[in-house]
């Protein structure tokens, strides 16, 4: 999936002539800590953050006086998981889609991302929960998938973790559309994998509200 489908023209961009102040506001309007800025003919120009909003000499310093070098800016085409990734690296709550000209497309909001994912990895799909854990030299999906999916259970959805140094082993969660895990746990280790944790479709209304709780605080 690329971007494109999640660009978000309702959040403006900043003008160059733009205050500080009024910058600052439309910030606190629309829950972000960073927004592009683009001139009068369309072209991105910059990014301003919270922080240079904040630092900046008065209130009435315009946003041209903030500008720095090139922003880190997504293409239309590129895919969500590598624009993903370097909003992570940059701790970015906006990212600007600008063409390979600079023309600005809009921009891509962190919040936007997590609820693609929440729906790319079924959380409102009813299922119950399993985290397990293997080696990597004992990974293999096409496995995994086999073991499971033998005994009449489905995987909704799949998220793999790749190993950490302190605990050396593959971390692999699953949706499963069923609603208690006590089989699907006694299958898993009767095959070798090592289950760190379980949620049945009980656990629902308490991860619901985690959530949602986790929401709140990507738009703050």
């Amino acid at each position: 999936m690329t971007v494109q489908s999640l660009i978000h023209h309702t959040t403006p961009p900043l003008k160059p002539s733009d205050t500080v102040e009024h910058a600052l506001g439309i910030m606190m309007e629309f829950r972000v800590r960073h927004l592009p800025v683009v001139d009068l003919m369309s072209m991105l120009v910059g990014v301003v953050s919270e922080d240079q909003l904040l630092d900046a000499a008065g209130p009435d310093a315009p946003v041209r006086s903030l500008l720095g070098p090139k922003p880190i800016v997504a293409e239309p085409e590129a895919h969500v998981f590598d624009v993903t990734k370097i909003m992570v690296q940059h701790d970015l709550t906006t990212m600007p889609v600008a063409e390979e000209d600079n023309r600005y497309v809009g921009l891509v909001r962190r919040y936007d991302i997590f609820d693609q994912f929440a729906r790319m990895f079924s959380t409102q799909e009813h299922g119950a929960i399993v985290a397990i854990e293997v080696s990597p030299r004992d990974y293999s999906l096409s496995q995994l998938v086999y073991t499971i999916e033998q005994n009449d259970v489905k995987i909704l959805s799949i998220a793999t973790e790749w190993p950490t140094i302190s605990t050396g082993q593959i971390r692999i969660t699953l949706k499963l559309n069923v609603h208690d895990t006590a089989r699907v746990r006694h299958m898993l280790e009767h095959h070798g994998y090592h289950v760190v944790a379980s949620f049945s479709e009980e656990d629902d209304e308490e991860l619901h509200y985690r959530v949602q709780e986790f929401m709140r605080y990507l738009e703050v």
